[in-house]
């Protein structure tokens, strides 16, 4: 921490399997926030070595640790490895696709003095041009995209909210399945009796799957881990398990109404027409796979969902992996 700065107030987790240049421009935005000297920045990734940090991007940070995890395969397990060895009271996760603004972090923070136990940021799209982009930011953030009031936001954008750190790694051994599908950590948190907020102020920029091949595949993984995890961490019994996965063909219709009405909400319901093939092209394999995992389980999707979340460079057109590199 460089001399007569102050303490960290958050502490962000960037996670890379690979190396220092696929979360380079995160953390140059990283490095504009406006309270930079009290942010802690933590990488996980599989070796120092193989990061290869480039030192002089991270000086204006409080601190800078890199947790080594080995050979990443689950996000998750890299996640919560990085954000245990946090010293601030807050923890904030970041993506290698995702670019906050200036102040971002100094936003986040303030929510806190509301006393939430979680506080999520604005989504803005990062790469508009297409429209598979602009689905998965409907379809996986909802009624947190701009220009979403504090008042119209129930939810919070999985992969992208910070925690207060003391309640985040008190869940323990149950932190990997909740967070996992970050929804049931949420809903756990509330169901506890702790606040979540939503801070329109804190905005961060988000680059959605722009290939078809990888929103399909990713559409199907995610879709799988979601029904495999309400079931492991719910407990369900097998009628209930067989019940949902029956009811499976249901879903699509009812995320495309619930994705309308938000899109209502925050004031953007004209784009739907022409979004109306990307999102039934997500939700229809989404939908087998949540069929699939409640029947069978999530065989090997931690692992391949991970790798479209970590990886994100790889799924979307050259256009947005050009602008990415810059």
């Amino acid at each position: 921490m460089p001399a007569g700065a102050s303490p960290p107030a958050i502490s962000v987790v960037l996670v890379t399997p690979d190396h220092y240049d696929v979360i380079r421009k995160t953390v140059r935005a990283l490095a504009r926030q406006t309270i930079r000297d009290r942010i802690e920045l933590l990488i996980g990734a599989p070796s120092r070595a193989r990061l290869g940090l480039d030192e002089a991007e991270v000086a204006a940070f409080a601190a800078c640790r890199i947790v080594e995890t080995g050979e990443i395969r689950v996000l998750t397990h890299a996640k919560i490895a990085a954000a245990s060895a946090a010293t601030s009271p807050i923890v904030a996760f970041g993506e290698d696709h995702c670019y906050p603004d200036a102040g971002w972090a100094e936003a986040l923070v303030a929510a806190y003095d509301e006393g939430h136990a979680a506080v999520g940021p604005l989504m803005r799209n990062a790469n508009p041009a297409t429209s598979l982009s602009w689905a998965g930011l409907f379809l996986h953030y909802g009624c947190c995209v701009h220009p979403a009031r504090h008042a119209d936001c129930t939810q919070l954008p999985w992969h992208n909210t910070s925690y207060r750190r003391d309640l985040l790694l008190g869940y323990g051994s149950r932190l990997p399945d909740l967070l996992l599908v970050e929804g049931m950590l949420l809903d756990d948190l509330r169901a506890r009796g702790h606040t979540l907020g939503f801070q329109p102020a804190a905005r961060t920029d988000h680059v959605n799957i722009s290939r078809f091949s990888s929103w399909v595949r990713h559409a199907y993984w995610g879709g799988r881990l979601y029904g495999a995890m309400r079931v492991q961490v719910k407990a369900w019994p097998r009628w209930k398990r067989a019940c949902y996965a029956l009811a499976s063909p249901a879903i699509p219709l009812l995320r495309l109404v619930r994705s309308a009405r938000r899109m209502r909400e925050i004031g953007d319901a004209s784009r739907l027409p022409a979004l109306l093939p990307a999102m039934i092209a997500g939700l229809l394999p989404h939908a087998l796979g949540e069929a699939v995992g409640y029947a069978l389980g999530a065989g090997n999707a931690r692992e391949r969902y991970s790798a479209y979340e970590m990886k994100r460079y790889l799924h979307v057109v050259a256009a947005d992996r050009e602008w990415m590199s810059t």
